[in-house]
């Protein structure tokens, strides 16, 4: 009844065309390259096809069942979940610590900033040649430095205990000044009567940073902390470029990359697609698992 009282006036309805009409290109660009891709994948996986014939022989759950006893993509679901569980608190750690240098009032302040900020705009692809040189095991920038010291080399992506440790120090130089940034606007967001008012009670910087700092920058680190988990779990093209087969003994293999083997290389698109379904099945239940902690943890001014 809401509904028909509202359309029942000319200029309400005038509103509504004018709005669909804007909103038409976005729709159309969104069904083309989210929805239908989405339900492609869907029904792929349920199939068996080599990406060259005509016909799509209907297999059910076989590609589902396939995969959850794989060793292989088991290794790779392992090796995502490592390549997280590091990469981000590393990552909070050192790009808080940053954007608190960064907050204070010191000569250069821009140019610290452009710096730290200049790996995030930078290509991948390019970034992870330049790494590839530093972990080289004869002639790399980090094995010269630790000769330099008198320590012995390391096979740094040649080594199965090291090659995903290697990635993900590189991931975390690369994504840092992002996170820098926006824990940067947090922290010139908070008040400073609260930290005022917290030297009047004869609270420490501990108990400043413990009980002012950290509630009031829940939002931002709530938002880098959901940002950063869909990031490592489609993680992909540094892995590509520096360990092109996924690493000694697949230590570095990812779920992104074992779908791109699926798919490219082995021509198996419902096995890419089946995987490609548990890794969206997977982060959107993560999601969920975080908006219900982000509901009860983060605090709001």
């Amino acid at each position: 009844m809401g509904l028909k009282k509202y359309f029942s006036k000319k200029a309400n309805r005038n509103e509504f065309y004018t709005a669909l009409i804007c909103l038409f290109p976005s729709l159309v660009i969104g069904m083309t390259f989210v929805i239908i891709p989405i339900i492609m994948v869907v029904y792929l996986s349920f199939t068996k096809w080599d990406l060259i014939s005509e016909t799509k022989k209907f297999i059910g759950l076989a590609n589902y069942i396939y995969l959850l006893k794989n060793p292989k993509f088991l290794k790779s679901v392992a090796n995502t979940f490592y390549f997280a569980a590091v990469q981000i608190p590393l990552d909070l750690v050192f790009s808080l610590f940053f954007a608190f240098l960064l907050d204070k009032k010191i000569r250069g302040l821009r140019f610290f900033r452009a710096i730290y900020f200049a790996p995030v705009v930078t290509s991948m692809v390019a970034v992870s040649a330049i790494w590839l040189w530093f972990y080289d095991p004869q002639f790399g920038l980090f094995n010269y430095i630790l000769k330099q010291i008198g320590l012995s080399p390391l096979k740094w992506l040649y080594d199965p205990h090291l090659a995903m440790l290697s990635i993900v120090i590189m991931s975390v130089w690369k994504g840092l000044g992002y996170n820098i940034v926006i824990f940067l606007a947090g922290l010139q967001n908070i008040p400073e009567s609260y930290y005022e008012a917290a030297d009047i009670d004869g609270a420490n910087n501990w108990e400043k940073f413990k009980h002012i700092t950290l509630p009031l920058l829940s939002p931002v680190t709530y938002f880098i902390i959901l940002i950063s988990v869909i990031n490592s779990f489609k993680v992909f093209t540094q892995i590509s470029v520096m360990t092109p087969r996924g690493g000694p003994l697949y230590s570095t293999g990812v779920i992104v990359f074992y779908i791109y083997q699926q798919a490219f290389e082995g021509y198996k698109i419902g096995r890419a697609s089946a995987a490609a379904m548990i890794l969206f099945l997977g982060v959107l239940a993560i999601t969920f698992v975080q908006r219900r902690i982000g509901e009860k943890r983060v605090h709001y001014t």
